[in-house]
């Protein structure tokens, strides 16, 4: 029988990961075997940047706490995976894109959006979308296209006035 530490130990353990799932607005369960430690170095440093993190925890542990929280995701913990908390929705998800698409060796198995379990598809299409510096400059210039008319119009119009007088 484990002693009394060791459980109060993992108690403390799910809790932690309970928390984390429930104050994170999006959640990546992803399978790092055969990634170095440099490579996950990497992916904590990049995560570190828009305040989100990459933690390991044991898979009992983590179907403990979604048990907990009534999610079920026992098919994807199985073997070493780690789990991506970010405070915001699509910064940590396209960063997680941008790591993956350099290093082969991870995989993302699933993820939750605001508490709710999405499919790997949803999961891409988020990392799809434009930063808003990109989502601006589409906005910008949908804006332009539009007085850029507007001035063709005004001086076709000024120069037909001027032919008439």
């Amino acid at each position: 029988m484990a002693s009394e530490k060791i459980l109060n130990s993992k108690k403390e353990t799910v809790q932690e990961i309970t928390d984390k799932l429930k104050n994170s607005k999006s959640v990546l369960l992803f399978r790092y075997a055969q990634s170095s430690v440099s490579d996950m170095q990497e992916l904590r440093r990049e995560l570190k940047k828009i305040d989100s993190e990459v933690k390991v925890y044991k898979n009992t542990l983590v179907k403990r706490a979604l048990d907990d929280m009534n999610i079920d995701l026992s098919s994807f913990l199985e073997g070493p995976n780690a789990i991506v908390f970010g405070k915001e929705l699509l910064e940590p998800i396209k960063a997680f894109d941008e790591f993956a698409k350099k290093h082969k060796n991870v995989e993302i198995l699933t993820g939750l959006v605001d508490g709710e379990v999405v499919s790997l598809d949803t999961i891409k299409d988020y990392a799809a979308i434009p930063s808003m510096e990109g989502l601006l400059t589409m906005f910008a210039g949908g804006l332009m296209e539009h007085v850029k008319n507007l001035s063709i119009a005004l001086n076709l119009y000024a120069e037909q006035l001027g032919e008439k007088n």
